[in-house]
């Protein structure tokens, strides 16, 4: 009986000690128990390096990556670049291939990708930024741009000389149409007697386009652009910073997107330096990312499921670089958040609903 009862207790020492092994490191990861979490992203054409969109996404993977002591590379954090839609599919089946847990696909264009991909690998998690992928093995983040756009736009109508003002589209899809149409509101609500032109120039990674259609808009007069085109917008900033080299006295405004834009902006003149950034429609690409491999690792992956960041989540809105906008506008701009946090703007996403807001406009 004895020996019957030492062999028990020893069975199930063993047993309790084996499924301590087993679920005591990483037993929450999304890499079904492996002891570490790996992830990584695809960029569109516009590379890390766009100081835009792509640049934010990566810079919240870093994050990530270093706060939970990764390494970059396989089996840690990592990223492929795009040289055209042709590699997206291609650039994300190499990374499953590379055994990542978590694959993020970075913009509205990788949309057919990120499914075509994730039905082939049901097991895996992706997630997608800026659209959404109705797979349950995916999490779709979008952003509420609308929202911050019409803040820049409050910007822009206020600060205007000329009641000419331009916006520079990447291309012309719904997505870029929300950034427009907010942008537009935000100027009509606090200035009527303004214009603002709008060029979209068919591509996210032309610079010598955005800095041909800045070229003409400033010739006409206009004397604030707000771009939302990637790196195509570095050609905004590009004419802006060559006209003010020109004439330093000239008041000539880029309004940035995505992240912060004010370092685009600098600009030497005479010894002295100047910044053409009046401010920029921040969007908060890395703390989303940060935040959907967060929970991926915990065991919270949110498969299936969008996660919005608008205004209440401080997703979207204005720079925290403000050198060259005066305090009665700030103050202006932060009243016009509050009105819409609480619901009493309707912030337009598209040009139909633009035309409804601006009739209620006197």
């Amino acid at each position: 009986m004895k020996k019957r009862m030492g062999l028990l207790l020893s069975t199930l020492f063993a047993a309790s000690t084996l499924l301590a092994a087993c679920g005591g490191q990483g037993g929450n990861n999304a890499g079904g128990g492996k002891d570490t979490f790996s992830v990584a992203m695809v960029t569109d054409v516009g590379g890390i390096d766009d100081k835009s969109f792509n640049q934010s996404a990566w810079e919240g993977l870093q994050k990530f990556g270093k706060d939970n002591g990764l390494e970059k590379g396989r089996g840690g954090y990592d990223y492929l670049q795009s040289s055209s839609d042709a590699d997206y599919a291609t650039n994300l089946n190499k990374l499953v291939r590379s055994d990542f847990d978590l694959i993020f696909g970075i913009g509205y264009l990788m949309g057919d990708a990120v499914k075509e991909v994730a039905k082939q690998n049901p097991k895996k998690h992706f997630a997608i930024v800026d659209t959404v992928v109705d797979e349950p093995n995916v999490a779709s983040i979008t952003f509420k741009e609308h929202e911050g756009s019409f803040l820049v736009g409050v910007v822009a109508g206020l600060m205007t000389k000329t009641n000419k003002i331009g916006f520079v589209g990447g291309m012309e899809i719904p997505l870029i149409e929300k950034f427009e149409s907010g942008f537009r509101a935000g100027v009509k609500a606090v200035n009527p007697k303004a214009t603002v032109e709008v060029q979209y120039a068919g591509a996210f990674d032309q610079a010598d386009k955005g800095k041909a259609i800045a070229s003409s808009m400033y010739a006409s007069g206009i004397d604030i652009i707000y771009h939302a085109a990637g790196a195509t917008g570095s050609g905004v900033f590009s004419e802006a910073k060559d006209l003010k080299k020109k004439d330093p006295n000239r008041e000539i405004w880029v309004i940035g997107v995505d992240k912060d834009q004010a370092p685009e902006g600098e600009v030497k003149v005479g010894g002295k330096t100047y910044n053409v950034t009046l401010t920029s429609m921040v969007k908060r690409v890395d703390v989303a990312v940060y935040d959907t491999a967060k929970r991926a690792k915990e065991g919270d992956f949110p498969g299936g499921k969008t996660i919005e960041y608008g205004l209440p989540e401080n997703g979207v809105g204005i720079a925290p670089t403000q050198d060259n906008i005066p305090e009665n506008v700030l103050k202006t701009v932060d009243e016009w958040k509050q009105k819409i946090i609480k619901g009493e703007v309707k912030v337009p996403t598209n040009r139909k609903e633009y035309e409804q807001f601006a009739a209620t406009i006197k």
